[in-house]
């Protein structure tokens, strides 16, 4: 018998505050920063993690977190997640126990991400038996994909001082790049993991099409390797890329693409899967400072 998605609580809490501050002229003044809270996250009674996270979407973030961890198979694994702001806690609850528990998060290996620390368990693990899709992407999808990043309201663009990621879905159009789910948090990590869990909650059928994975930071290995665990082949980012980073793409076969900003970007790897339309980038800039 398959067994029916977790059972989530919605806990939600505010994702700025007020501060006072002072300015270069010695004026004062109120201005908005991101929250940042600690969750500490018991699977089955255990104490497993604390998260530091803005709060927006915390159970997705938990569910996530479990799936990129490689700590459950599916949504179906997880028989509940109730957040409780109040002692700032998420208690899971699974249908039949984490196998090998203790001895899989025995290991921790230091990111260098912000908003996380540490992930279980060897990083490289499992990554030869990825398979991605045969997605491709046209350049003017990846202009419109840019542009839909761009009129996005946020919270970064009201407090500054989070990453923000989104999961795009593409279609047969020349400009088809559907922003399906847009996640802000105080860390990269905290924002797809949260995406790797609404991309589990959705019915069967949902998400078809390319999936592109959007992020304002980096594209380190850890990165590359939740965005091929969650199905997605091409990633975008408008930061750079780190050589681990781009190893691992080049082995599991992912499209990397960075820098990009209004009509530029950078093909890290997978080049392949990205069709060029030179024509819609208009007359080449002069080179920018970083020699890009």
């Amino acid at each position: 018998m398959t067994r029916a998605l977790p059972r989530l609580s919605s806990a939600r809490a505010p994702l700025t505050r007020e501060v006072e501050v002072i300015d270069e002229h010695g004026e004062r003044g109120l201005v908005s920063i991101p929250a940042e809270r600690d969750l500490t996250v018991y699977v089955d009674r255990r104490e497993l993690v604390t998260l530091m996270t803005l709060g927006a979407q915390p159970e997705l973030l938990v569910l996530g977190y479990l799936l990129n961890q490689r700590l459950i198979e599916s949504a179906a694994d997880v028989e509940s997640i109730t957040v409780d702001w109040e002692v700032n806690a998420a208690a899971v609850k699974t249908h039949a126990g984490i196998d090998r528990i203790e001895e899989r998060t025995a290991k921790k290996v230091v990111t260098t991400g912000c908003g996380q620390g540490s992930v279980f368990g060897e990083l490289m693990a499992g990554i030869e038996r990825l398979e991605l899709p045969d997605t491709r992407m046209r350049q003017s999808q990846l202009y419109a994909l840019v542009n839909a990043i761009r009129l996005q309201e946020s919270t970064y663009k009201s407090a500054g001082s989070v990453h923000g990621c989104a999961l795009f879905t593409l279609g047969e159009g020349d400009d088809d790049a559907q922003m399906r789910c847009f996640v802000e948090d105080v860390g990269r990590h905290n924002a797809i993991d949260t995406i790797a869990g609404w991309i589990a909650m959705q019915p069967a059928g949902q998400l078809e099409g390319g999936r592109i994975f959007y992020t304002t930071g980096r594209l380190t290995s850890e990165m590359v390797i939740k965005s091929a665990q969650m199905g997605v082949a091409i990633v975008v980012s408008r930061s750079g890329m780190t050589q681990m980073g781009h190893e691992v793409a080049t082995k599991v076969g992912l499209c990397a693409i960075g820098r990009a900003t209004n009509k530029r970007f950078v093909c890290y790897a997978g080049s392949d899967r990205l069709i060029l339309q030179p024509g819609l980038a208009g007359a080449r800039l002069p080179a920018r400072p970083d020699g890009v």
